[in-house]
């Protein structure tokens, strides 16, 4: 396999890579805030390539900006780029400029074939299904999306009690509309879960032959951040919450790297060498002793967050490893 650049692009945490019918490969993450909240997190950035080692340098071009007030003003978080019903949607969080606490999930829509190029369309925030009035309420972020067997997914962070994960289904031709009430897939439960804050977050899922797996990110956003992982059978039903086990202990920590701390907020891909790639962000191991040149004691707006890749290996049973 090719050795990918280790950060792999700087500055960019949540970091998204999807490739398209067209052959390209997508990039989108969180365009960072240096120091507080009026100074970043106001855009939506792509990158695209014919080459995921090309993301790496490609040109990066923003799509959407934040409004200048009201809704979709602040904390501009955690863009997905994904290719639904034949057309292009980003999912993304966002507050507002009288509250900027007020995040909520919200969808963009592409106008044409070409995300890089075409101009994009505001669909509104995420709608609940009829007869849930729970969901979006409050706290909420980091909306990913898949399909299996025909049936359409979104899963998302909610802060009901603590930040757990809910998911729920979808008509691919209203992607941003819940056809489902939620299912709670996980809270934070174990201690690695609630180093600073009690957080089940930023959701990422990879199919593999006998499985559905869902990872997730865990704790505050320093250097305590990693990951865990749920799975079901393939041929479960997914939106029963008893189909879903979770892993008593991460998957990807601190202790488990070289350089690098607080792994989390992760995305799957394969490479044009059919390599499966886990794409995560972390912090230069710098930033544990506030050396990392932009330190600041609010790690949300420390922007020294890098997105990162590693090649996915397989044990003897098929079960994926990211150490």
């Amino acid at each position: 396999m090719k050795n990918y650049p280790n950060p792999f692009i700087v500055e960019r945490a949540d970091p998204y890579i999807t490739r398209g019918a067209d052959g390209y490969y997508y990039f989108t993450a969180s365009y960072p805030a240096v120091g507080d909240a009026e100074h970043g997190y106001d855009r939506i950035i792509l990158r695209r390539s014919e080459t995921v080692a090309g993301l790496s340098s490609a040109e990066e071009k923003t799509v959407w900006l934040a409004h200048k007030t009201g809704i979709m003003a602040r904390h501009i978080w955690a863009p997905e780029i994904h290719f639904i019903g034949n057309k292009w949607y980003i999912f993304f969080a966002a507050g507002d400029s009288d509250g900027i606490w007020n995040i909520r999930p919200y969808v963009l829509g592409c106008l044409g074939a070409d995300p890089y190029n075409d101009p994009w369309t505001e669909k509104g925030k995420v709608q609940s299904s009829e007869g849930d009035n729970v969901s979006f309420n409050s706290f909420s972020l980091d909306m990913t999306y898949f399909e299996h067997i025909g049936k359409h997914y979104l899963i998302w962070a909610e802060i009901i009690g603590d930040s757990s994960l809910f998911m729920a289904e979808i008509n691919p031709e209203e992607p941003w509309k819940l056809i489902s009430k939620p299912v709670l897939l996980t809270r934070p439960e174990y201690d690695w879960e609630k180093v600073n804050h009690r957080v089940n977050e930023g959701a990422s899922v990879l199919k593999t032959k006998d499985k559905v797996y869902v990872f997730f990110s865990a704790s505050g956003t320093g250097a305590e951040y990693c990951m865990g992982r749920l799975s079901a059978d393939t041929n479960a039903d997914l939106m029963k919450a008893e189909s879903w086990k979770k892993l008593p202990e991460p998957v990807l920590q601190t202790s488990d790297l070289t350089g690098e701390a607080g792994p989390g907020h992760n995305s799957f891909v394969t490479d044009e060498d059919g390599n499966l790639l886990l794409v995560y962000h972390a912090r230069p191991e710098s930033h544990l002793k506030g050396e990392c040149g932009t330190y600041c004691s609010e790690s949300l707006y420390d922007p020294c967050r890098h997105a990162r890749i590693k090649k996915v290996r397989f044990d003897e049973k098929g079960v994926p490893i990211l150490k």
